[in-house]
């Protein structure tokens, strides 16, 4: 079996974006913030917008796209409930961003996207909470020509807090199904979809190819039973009931991914098993090394297993084996 869990290691690093991006990203952020104060404090005065960061970026499962990308949740708050409608308080959000780009924002159902074109997006959503300082009580999202909707991005923030591991396995593998998705030449469900999915059915292992192996294969019979992923906090919806995707495209493409991860784990020699992964995955996904890594990971820790038994000889080529040569003496020789 070839052993590729450090190559995911790099695979991870790999998905991260680049400290002068990240830089980029979060001074866009705070432009828009001001923006949006400056706005309604000509316009609207009697409104004072209050600002959080949630999504990815916040939960550390943010991932660069195949095309060099990523996005930015940064909600917009309101307190208490405005008098005006939902869609009323998006417009205003619209034209407070309007000129901060060269693109049009685009007005989408639950938020306003600002566009910064080939490098990055920042969605607004707005909310609104009659109190500031009530934690209990859940913010109401705007959508589009609908209303006013419960939903609570901190709520399922802390949720996913409460299932990460010590060992940040969890937040890893839900970066490479986003990967995986991103991938695919047609739709594939969302990051929020993929996060919860990969929350409630994740099967640790030691490796991390051996791991997100298993999860795709719970992840499988979990939706071959039924087509569902419920939101596991406010305002707990079904995920997947709007789909517009083709699920048996979404079926196909898991099923060949499971098929090649069996023959990567499989594999001995670990750049053969690179490229099964690489398929799936994408070019971030480093090539592994031409030779079979597990017999050589077995050879090294059997000569330190003899040089711990004191079974260990030197011959006369300065090689380290077992039957022949001059046995290894204990030194003194504790530096100092």
């Amino acid at each position: 079996m070839s052993n590729c869990h450090n190559l995911f290691q790099t695979f991870n690093g790999n998905l991260s974006i680049t400290q002068t991006k990240k830089s980029k990203l979060m001074t866009s952020r705070d432009t828009l913030r001001d923006k949006i104060r400056e706005y309604f404090k000509e316009k609207h005065p009697d409104y004072k917008p209050k600002f959080r960061g949630q999504g990815s970026y916040s939960m550390g499962t943010m991932i660069r796209t195949k095309e060099d990308t990523c996005d930015l949740d940064n909600g917009v708050y309101f307190f208490p409930k405005p008098k005006e409608t939902a869609t009323t308080m998006q417009n205003w959000i619209w034209d407070a961003v309007e000129d901060a780009t060269s693109e049009k924002p685009q007005h989408r159902s639950k938020c306003i996207r600002v566009i910064y074109k080939g490098d990055y997006h920042i969605d607004l959503p707005v909310y609104y909470k009659e109190s500031e300082t009530n934690d209990a009580e859940n913010p109401h999202l705007a959508i589009k020509n609908t209303g006013w909707s419960k939903s609570d991005p901190k709520e399922f923030k802390d949720w996913f807090n409460k299932k990460k591991d010590s060992k940040g396995q969890l937040v890893r593998t839900v970066r490479y199904l986003k990967s995986w998705c991103d991938n695919r030449a047609k739709k594939m469900p969302n990051g929020l979809t993929m996060t919860v999915l990969a929350s409630n059915k994740i099967k640790y292992n030691d490796r991390d190819d051996i791991a997100l192996r298993n999860t795709l294969k719970e992840i499988r019979s979990t939706l071959k039973s039924s087509w569902s992923c419920v939101m596991p906090t406010t305002p707990k919806d079904d995920l997947l009931e709007n789909f517009t995707g083709d699920k048996d495209y979404f079926f196909d493409k898991i099923d060949a991914f499971i098929e090649d991860a069996d023959k990567a784990i499989e594999e001995k020699n670990q750049l053969k098993a690179s490229k099964l992964w690489q398929k799936h995955l994408g070019s971030y996904f480093p090539d592994g090394e031409d030779k079979d890594v597990d017999k050589q990971a077995n050879s090294l820790a059997a000569i330190a297993s003899s040089i711990l038994d004191k079974r260990a000889k030197t011959d006369r080529d300065g090689k380290i084996q077992e039957d022949q040569g001059v046995g290894h003496k204990p030194h003194r020789n504790y530096g100092g």
